[in-house]
């Protein structure tokens, strides 16, 4: 069965970090992109940040531009979202997702402008909340 799983979400202040894990299964890592994408109340999922699987290549979104980093770990099939300078506008539910990279060719600046519904695979998401 394949399985995404986002864990490392919880309660920071204004300013924080917080860095987010996704546990990857049941499919071939270096085939797929792994792409963050975050709900807020009340809103639409938006892409956060894309990583590609075979060569690490990564793109950030407007919504976080600057301000995170997605790193991978093949190896261990997981994915990280490290989140600085986080504002209270950054609280939502952070989702974890593949799409097979060759529908986006390779891109991951693609990827990350990818709609949610669109992506192959879609795991259950880890909540962060901002304070101000």
């Amino acid at each position: 069965d394949v399985q995404l799983q986002a864990s490392g979400g919880g309660l920071v202040q204004a300013g924080g970090s917080l860095r987010l894990s996704c546990a990857t299964s049941g499919f071939t890592f270096e085939d797929y992109q792994i792409a963050w994408f975050r709900q807020a109340p009340g809103k639409e999922q938006e892409g956060v940040a894309c990583i590609t699987g075979n060569d690490g290549t990564w793109y950030d979104a407007d919504s976080m531009k600057g301000r995170v980093t997605i790193s991978s770990d093949s190896a261990k099939k997981m994915v990280y979202l490290e989140m600085n300078n986080l504002k209270p506008e950054d609280t939502a539910v952070y989702y974890c997702a593949a799409v097979l990279s060759s529908r986006t060719y390779y891109s991951a600046q693609f990827c990350v402008a990818w709609p949610y519904a669109g992506m192959d695979y879609r795991g259950k998401g880890t909540l962060v909340t901002v304070s101000s």
